[in-house]
């Protein structure tokens, strides 16, 4: 194998072939990051304050901006740094962070849009037991599980990765520590690697969008047996937001992973892994906004009294 220093740092260089696009993609980015911080906070602080907002798909929803203003944070503010820096470098244990936070994040959203299609399940398939069945120690349970299973896969598949040797190789052709980019370093047999990531891949990918996939086919079947067309489309409401999310979550995240591999990174893998990191976590908020009456009044009424008060 040859005698190679140890690899002290990595260099990120994705989409540093076009510096032409360089301040253009740093203040995209920023502008974006800057959406997702205030229109996250503010749908967590809207389903703190409004009581009527005390239940348990708004607790799943505050859970899910939180890990988006989490999962943004552990990259975006790194990414900015390199779009306007000459040396595009992050340390050892920088990238070994950045990259544990970011899938391990990326995992527990997984499991989290599956449990917030069950809630959605119980809601309208068994409405009387609703109540019952979604009571409080179960969905914090739930989420908690949510965020201990997902952050476990994560550690697990990282210092898997970092024990492994690099031989010097440390350009990433990438603009994350993310895991595919970092396996094609890696100048030992990585068939365990890529066993475990497989693995994974199916267990928070797949299996969670099959559990979505059963519980709409339920809710579809339900909705479409109810009389009244104001209940139908009170329904349809209540879940189109979810649905959104989970279409733009996964459509990007299946591309990703699940696609055969190749040993150099595309350009259009690089922009598919920029949509999936930081689009997807700003239009969440926007997509529950619009979508979703209960929100949209429960953030007049918290608007409405914070300008009432300053007023006073």
């Amino acid at each position: 194998m040859g005698n190679y220093s140890a690899v002290t740092e990595f260099f990120l260089v994705g989409l540093s072939q076009y510096p032409e696009l360089q301040l253009f993609l740093f203040m995209l980015c920023l502008i974006m990051y800057v959406i997702i911080l205030l229109g996250n906070s503010l749908l967590i602080i809207i389903s703190i304050l409004d009581s009527r907002l005390h239940t348990p798909m708004y607790f799943f929803l505050g859970n899910l901006s939180f890990l988006d203003i989490c999962y943004t944070s552990s990259f975006i503010p790194t990414m900015l740094t390199i779009f306007r820096s000459e040396k595009k470098s992050i340390s050892f244990i920088g990238c070994a962070l950045q990259m544990v936070v970011s899938l391990g994040l990326g995992c527990t959203e997984c499991v989290l849009l599956a449990v917030m299609a069950y809630d959605r399940y119980v809601a309208i398939c068994n409405p009387l037991r609703y109540p019952i069945v979604m009571n409080r120690v179960l969905y914090v349970h739930m989420a908690a599980w949510s965020w201990i299973i997902g952050c476990l896969n994560s550690l697990v598949q990282t210092v898997l990765i970092m024990l492994l040797p690099f031989c010097g190789n440390n350009v990433i052709n990438h603009l994350t520590c993310e895991l595919l980019a970092l396996l094609k370093l890696i100048c030992s047999d990585i068939s365990m690697n890529v066993l475990i990531m497989t693995v994974a891949s199916i267990l928070f990918l797949v299996v969670p969008l099959l559990l979505i996939f059963i519980s709409y086919v339920f809710i579809l079947s339900t909705i479409l047996r109810l009389n009244s067309t104001e209940g139908r489309k009170k329904a349809f409401s209540t879940c189109s937001a979810h649905l959104a999310v989970v279409v733009l979550f996964y459509g990007s995240a299946l591309f990703m992973y699940m696609k055969p591999k190749s040993k150099d990174t595309k350009t259009i893998d690089e922009i598919i892994g920029l949509s999936y990191g930081v689009v997807t976590p700003m239009l969440n908020p926007i997509i529950y906004s619009l979508r979703n009456k209960e929100v949209k009044e429960a953030m007049k009424k918290v608007l409405s009294r914070h300008f009432h008060s300053r007023k006073i």
